[in-house]
């Protein structure tokens, strides 16, 4: 089982922006003028993964994925909202057939 760490999870996104980079045919000038960022700074990120959140969010808005960044932080619902609601049994419902 691989388990994500902070460090390379921020690697992992790292290498993601650069492969979205590529395949959308930008080159490391042509996405920082378009984001608004200096071209040192996604030098930077792309090679070590350190970046500020309004930077990345920047190329992410320019590579078409900031939408995605935000479901992905929004989370799954499971419906508890406490831990007295996991361990509460569930109760049987009966199921019914229509009358006609």
């Amino acid at each position: 089982m691989l388990l994500n760490t902070p460090s390379n999870t921020i690697q992992k996104l790292a290498e993601n922006t650069r492969l979205l980079r590529l395949n959308r045919e930008l080159t490391q000038a042509g996405l920082a003028k378009r984001a608004g960022i200096p071209l040192s700074t996604l030098r930077k990120f792309e090679q070590t993964g350190q970046i500020s959140l309004l930077s990345f969010l920047k190329i992410q808005m320019v590579l078409g994925t900031l939408e995605d960044i935000l479901k992905a932080s929004e989370g799954k619902q499971t419906g508890f909202t406490s831990i007295d609601d996991v361990l509460a049994p569930t109760p049987k419902t009966r199921k019914r057939g229509k009358r006609t």
